[in-house]
């Protein structure tokens, strides 16, 4: 083998490389397992079934769909970004999921009329919703980062 091409395989950057790529694949593939269970679990527990409006064609139910997905991948990333270890993502993963939902669920409750604003296409009603989950998704994010 070319000794310049060993220099460059024994490199520190490298070496740090090969140990720390398996890592954050695993880190990544637990953080999108949450980020799928907590979408499926927030559209089995909706008043309103965007996966079957969305199909319909219904932009007020994309929109907010949207919104749920970006509003549990903002403190998911935030709880994958202060983990160390899959244990931890795991941990806290699935604690910011379960207190975002639980937000998400008061919000559905505070802005109550939205369900059927939204099954009636009413584009309007779904960013105010978005922006409400968006904005708890946020504070929920700073409340880990301590």
């Amino acid at each position: 083998m070319d000794p310049s091409l060993t220099n460059v395989l024994s490199s520190a950057e490298v070496q740090a490389f090969a140990s720390g790529f398996p890592v954050m694949v695993t880190h990544l593939i637990v953080t999108l397992l949450l980020l799928a269970a907590g979408a499926t679990v927030y559209a089995l527990l909706t008043p309103w079934k965007e996966i079957a409006l969305i199909r319909e064609g219904n932009p007020a139910a994309a929109v907010a769909f949207a919104g749920i997905l970006v509003g549990l991948a903002i403190p998911l990333a935030v709880s994958l970004s202060v983990s160390t270890s899959v244990r931890d993502v795991a941990i806290w993963g699935v604690a910011t999921l379960v207190l975002q939902l639980l937000a998400f669920r008061i919000v559905d409750l505070m802005l109550h009329g939205l369900p059927q604003r939204i099954k009636d296409g009413e584009v309007a009603a779904s960013v105010v919703l978005v922006g409400a989950k968006l904005a708890t998704a946020l504070i929920l994010s700073a409340a880990l980062t301590g």
